[in-house]
């Protein structure tokens, strides 16, 4: 074994363990999900299904008979703050707590960021009353005209009234930070496409000088498939304890990488993405083991549905006599999928949470359509659910 193979083996988590993992779904609700997984497989059906869905709801069709008892169903946990609570509630009664993310698409008007910044203020309440509820996160551009960020991150020139739009931006950034800092709920800033990253990343640096004074309140979220992530890890590390400040660091594998990929070639600047997962993978483990590094002034929320990489974090912890429990150090996983590796840190006492996005059905249509989209392209993501709930469904079987 490799030396980060052995200390990941230090873990010693059973991802095998499907009666865990299943004991809070019945049968029915099994064998639902199953079919769900297996109608995912199939790229061609989803695409169709996606199309469908995204007409009739354009058009004002309804759409919630077909989407709310499947898709809507798996992936989120209601309409509304107060719809989420039972998911949360019995979320915490397995030692998962809960993250709940506004998934609604955002539009373009003023009304519209308003309308965003209102609920992300309105879920830093509802965690404020809710232990169970740790961390609050919003996606900043939602809140923001993009065409203004974009040319921000190109040091490209722009207007007076796209400074003022700019302006506003940071505005309302600064009001969802101040509400957060209040609270004392941790914020989780999503991460964007690298047409819009940098001018992002600047206000969230800010926002950190401001309010990670005395403990990381505000986490910014970096995308390990960009080859340029672990160095701006570093780079913002460094800045951060020169000023005295915690870094609160969210780390992902990332989202957008074969739009990244095709933006690049289409605009003739190179492509920001890895060339390949295992330079991906390796930059991942590689941010993770900074973080364990520096921990006593960062703290780290581990977002993977990567088995190797979950295993390596704890496994770091083990070999540094680290708590389980550690405030500072944080798994999470999407609500609806990889319920294997949530539980087997549930099991062990890691504090490890479930991102569970909320809207109304018709908004969070193209959330939906994402996850889909993702269990359809995602290597082995829809099989590995799939086998998990196949060698459940006959243990079941076999014990009758």
């Amino acid at each position: 074994m490799t030396k980060r193979e052995t200390i990941a083996h230090l873990a010693g988590f059973d991802f095998r363990d499907t009666k865990s993992t299943f004991a809070h779904k019945s049968t029915p609700e099994l064998r639902k999900s199953a079919l769900l997984f297996r109608l995912m497989s199939k790229p061609g059906l989803v695409n169709f299904a996606n199309k469908s869905a995204m007409t009739m709801a354009d058009t004002g069709i309804p759409v919630a008979w077909a989407v709310k008892p499947t898709l809507y169903k798996q992936f989120v946990g209601g309409e509304t703050l107060k719809e989420c609570e039972p998911v949360v509630k019995d979320l915490k009664s397995r030692n998962i707590n809960a993250i709940l993310d506004y998934s609604a698409e955002a539009g373009s008007k003023k009304s519209d960021y308003e309308s965003v910044v209102n609920e992300t203020l309105r879920s830093i309440e509802f965690a404020k009353h809710n232990d169970a509820i740790p961390f609050t996160v919003f996606k900043p551009t939602a809140i923001g005209d993009t065409q203004v960020l974009k040319k921000i991150s190109f040091n490209e020139k722009i207007t007076a009234q796209e400074q003022a739009e700019a302006d506003k931006f940071k505005a309302r950034m600064f009001r969802i930070a101040d509400a957060a800092y209040k609270a004392n709920t941790r914020l989780l800033i999503d991460a964007e496409d690298f047409w819009f990253q940098e001018a992002i990343d600047n206000v969230v640096f800010e926002l950190m000088l401001n309010y990670n004074r005395d403990r990381a309140i505000i986490f910014n979220t970096w995308q390990m498939y960009r080859h340029d992530r672990l160095e701006h890890l570093k780079k913002t590390i460094t800045e951060a304890n020169e000023k005295g400040v915690f870094t609160g660091v969210k780390l992902v594998r990332g989202a957008y990488m074969e739009k990244e990929r095709e933006r690049a070639e289409a605009g003739g600047y190179p492509s920001p993405i890895h060339p390949d997962k295992v330079s991906t993978d390796n930059a991942y483990n590689d941010a993770l083991e900074l973080c364990i590094n520096n921990l006593d002034t960062i703290e780290v929320f581990n977002g993977t549905h990567n088995e190797f990489s979950t295993s390596y974090l704890a496994g770091l912890m083990i070999e540094r006599n680290i708590p389980a429990n550690h405030p500072g150090i944080w798994f999470a996983q999407l609500f609806g999928m990889s319920d294997h590796i949530t539980t087997q840190l549930a099991i062990k006492g890691y504090n490890v949470t479930k991102y569970v996005p909320y809207g109304p059905v018709n908004k969070v249509l193209p959330y939906l359509s994402r996850r889909a989209q993702e269990n359809t392209s995602v290597k082995g993501q829809t099989g590995r659910e799939l086998s998990l709930i196949a060698a459940e469904l006959k243990r079941r079987k076999s014990e009758k």
